[in-house]
């Protein structure tokens, strides 16, 4: 895969950590990585968005590009009509990701909020710039009740679009979980999501040169890492 959506079941779920420790992973497995983040919102001009973060856990040989910046906290095509900004495109969102993509091995896009969250005034979503890629979309969902139905309905969202998901990484894992986490190994399989990573709570708090070295064993082998889901679920059964 040379592209690879992050996407989620929401916001402030862990979608930036996620995208740093796969950068990471993928570093570590000898990968060249970029990361594109066509949105961000509610960081001002001189600010560190979500795509200078990554760096700061990744490292700097993750290159960052970002399309678009908005003042207000709110989603693109709201931000952008409130600040008198440009909106987003698909085409546009492809476009930045083919010319990273020629130039790296992998790239990660990451974007704003849910998968469905509004870039203009004409509805279109990650969900239109996924399927304008062909890139499969990795979904960050977070842990805690509802997790399983929001994660489904995500699964079912890219199907009815004809977008493959990738599977599902929890974007922080407790110390102390609860149960009805997207874990369970039985699943209808029309929306089950394989499980390929959980990112400890706290991971983005960690000191950089920490971070790299533990980020690998938090993802599973299709993310460059070595956690496995078997080993998960038999510490943690539903």
């Amino acid at each position: 895969m040379t592209v690879i959506v992050v996407s989620g079941t929401g916001t402030e779920i862990g979608k930036t950590v996620v995208t740093a420790a796969v950068a990471t992973a993928a570093l570590a497995a000898g990968r060249s990585v970029a990361v594109l983040k066509p949105a961000q919102t509610g960081v001002g001009p001189d600010e560190p968005g979500d795509a200078a973060e990554v760096v700061r856990l990744a490292g700097p040989a993750v290159t960052a590009r970002e399309l678009a910046r908005y003042p207000e906290p709110l989603a693109p095509d709201t931000a952008a009509r409130r600040s008198g900004l440009a909106t987003l495109t698909p085409a546009g969102i492809a476009e930045a990701a083919a010319r990273l993509a020629a130039e790296h091995d992998l790239v990660l896009v990451e974007g704003a909020g849910g998968l469905l969250v509004r870039f203009d005034e004409e509805g279109h979503t990650l969900a239109d710039a996924a399927r304008l890629m062909a890139a499969p979309v990795l979904v960050v969902a977070p842990a805690g009740l509802g997790t399983l139905n929001t994660t489904d309905l995500t699964a079912e969202a890219l199907a009815a679009r004809s977008v493959r998901a990738l599977g599902v990484v929890v974007g922080s894992w407790p110390a102390a979980p609860d149960h009805g986490l997207p874990v369970q190994p039985r699943r209808p399989p029309q929306v089950r999501l394989p499980l390929l990573g959980a990112v400890p709570e706290g991971s983005g708090a960690l000191e950089p040169a920490a971070f790299r070295a533990a980020a690998p064993g938090w993802l599973g082998a299709p993310l460059d890492g070595t956690w496995t889901a078997e080993s998960f679920l038999a510490e943690w059964p539903a």
